[in-house]
């Protein structure tokens, strides 16, 4: 079953574009391990958040794939980038209008 990990991830002030471009370099390894969907997103209203939508196909692809050198890495360089102020939620995908 589809997996949807939806978040906001804080910056620190006037890093939001650089954490943007950060997290959105091409990874084939995400497609590789499941990854279905990865956006990144902006609201000019609040200029200190990234917003990220991941779909995965099931929750174990996204749990192995904080595992992985490359992530890790990733992860290790947004870091200082961030201020601390997380939110967000998980859920299973039951359906959706665009797909069977």
């Amino acid at each position: 079953m589809t997996f949807a990990n939806v978040g906001t991830l804080g910056t620190v002030s006037g890093k939001r574009d650089e954490l943007v471009r950060h997290l959105t370099r091409r990874s084939e390894t995400l497609r590789q391990v499941g990854c279905l969907a990865y956006e990144v997103g902006v609201n000019e209203d609040d200029p200190d958040t990234v917003f990220v939508v991941e779909l995965w196909e099931n929750e174990e692809a996204h749990r192995s794939s904080l595992t992985l050198p490359e992530v890790q890495a990733s992860i290790a360089l947004a870091r200082p980038l961030l201020s601390g102020a997380f939110g967000g939620f998980r859920f299973e995908v039951v359906g959706s209008p665009l797909r069977d």
